[in-house]
């Protein structure tokens, strides 16, 4: 058996396991990358392309260096197609939104860290978590080419996306971390690059449209005019899809892709739920899709999972120079995480959890009949600055969607409550079982509200 030793050892090269490696590497400290993939196909990772809220990247990997896998910069608001009412929403998205080209992204992204000195083990299957006696993981087992290899570190950092194997392989029994994972929370998806020979007449924007069921949708996300990421996918909450044939139909009836060329295919699960209580145990952190660092109500985790590398990567710093990688050592990275994007996930799961408990014509129906673009516009300067003329005709036009107004906007009152309690996130392990049951009654509320059977 070959053995490696390192100070951390990171499973999975995506965006978080990127960021982590190039943040510990640019502090002097040896971290390897193990990643399932063989070289040349490093950073092929089934995305919607999309990326927004990224206007700065962590310095450890800049956004210069990954400027050139950005394709589409002119994206500025999100066309929302509803079928069952012929109507078309044309939706403001404010902030920077871009489309990139996802692979070339990642193989930047690998580069950058590599150039900070990150070392990189591709063609390596992780197989296992290696834990001492009081629980505390010491390392990793895998395998490369059959040959069966050993990561000893002092901390390991899980990369490895949704449902990942290292979770289920550890003992976190004795642990803060988050056990509460189960495939409901999850989304199925599969997506496509397709290219046509006319510049489709949506280039601007990022195209949805709803399936025939609840929580699931279609998107249509263009790199450039001709060149366009189209996908579905749907909860496994849900009765599964047929992602394929149901893609397939749908391109055959838009009139942009006939003759389309398929350039690339591939499927992944992603979290459609909150971020992780916790996402650390002795030795031990998780990041990016591997601890829900996703919005749930779109899929959307790029930014999220670079700066939940940072975080994680500077966590193992501290924690290696105090000399200990106990769990109440590694903690502050909860709370940066919450601080920085995970309280706002969380508050937003509660809308995804709203949408399986809403028939989706009845849904479809409401937003057809609510004044799309100057609604958002309003919403955007805030709910009080909403002109009583808007009201009237928001009024008007949703007249046979009252029930359906009233619970959801008695979901944003819980969804405004939890988003407070996640903001106030205990700075220490100690307050952790008082903070989770005070959540827990919390989303007792969101259910009742929303009339949705319990995701956790």
């Amino acid at each position: 058996m070959t053995t490696h030793e390192a100070d951390v050892v990171v499973a999975g090269a995506g965006t978080a396991g990127c960021y982590t490696a190039a943040t510990v590497a640019d502090a002097g400290y040896d971290v390897v990358v193990v990643d399932r993939k063989p070289e040349e196909e490093a950073g092929h990772i089934a995305c919607g392309d999309a990326l927004k809220g990224a206007s700065a990247f962590p310095d450890s990997i800049p956004k210069s260096r990954i400027e050139p896998a950005i394709t589409n910069t002119g994206v500025d608001h999100g066309r929302f197609e509803i079928p069952q009412e012929d109507t078309v929403l044309e939706i403001p998205v404010p902030g920077e939104l871009a489309v990139i080209d996802r692979w070339e992204y990642g193989r930047r992204l690998i580069e950058g860290a590599t150039a900070k000195g990150a070392t990189f083990h591709f063609d390596t299957v992780v197989a296992d978590v290696e834990q001492d006696d009081d629980g505390t993981v010491t390392g990793l087992r895998a395998k490369r080419n059959g040959e069966a290899i050993e990561y000893e570190a002092d901390v390991v950092v899980d990369g490895a996306g949704a449902l990942s194997i290292l979770q289920d392989e550890a003992d976190f029994s004795d642990a803060t971390f988050d056990t509460t994972v189960a495939y409901k929370q999850f989304c199925s998806a599969y997506r496509e690059i397709v290219t046509v020979d006319e510049p489709v007449p949506w280039d601007d924007a990022l195209v949805f449209k709803p399936t025939d069921r609840a929580a699931g949708y279609l998107w249509y996300f263009p790199r450039t005019e001709t060149e366009i990421n189209v996908g579905l996918g749907y909860q496994m909450t849900e009765e599964p899809m047929k992602l394929v044939a149901d893609l397939k139909r749908d391109l055959r009836d838009r009139e942009e892709f006939q003759g389309a060329t398929v350039e690339d295919k591939l499927g992944a699960a992603l979290p459609t739920r909150r971020p992780y209580d916790s996402a650390v145990a002795p030795g031990f952190i998780a990041v990016g899709d591997a601890a829900g660092h996703v919005n749930p109500t779109t899929g959307g985790g790029i930014a999220g999972a670079a700066y939940a590398g940072k975080y994680a990567g500077e966590a193992a710093i501290d924690a290696i120079e105090d000399g200990t990688v106990a769990e109440d050592a590694l903690w502050e990275y909860n709370g940066r995480v919450m601080d920085h994007f995970g309280a706002r996930y969380a508050s937003l799961d509660v809308y995804n959890i709203l949408t399986t408990a809403i028939d989706v014509d009845e849904l479809m129906s409401l937003l057809a009949s609510l004044p799309g673009e100057k609604l958002a516009e309003a919403l955007y300067e805030g709910t009080t600055s909403i002109p009583f003329s808007l009201k009237l005709r928001m009024a008007a036009k949703s007249f046979g969607h009252w029930g359906t107004i009233y619970r959801m906007w008695r979901t944003k009152q819980v969804a405004d409550d939890l988003l407070a309690h996640y903001e106030a996130y205990p700075s220490s392990p100690d307050a952790f079982a008082d903070w989770q049951a005070e959540r827990d009654s919390l989303m007792e509320r969101v259910y009742e509200t929303t009339g949705a059977d319990p995701k956790y």
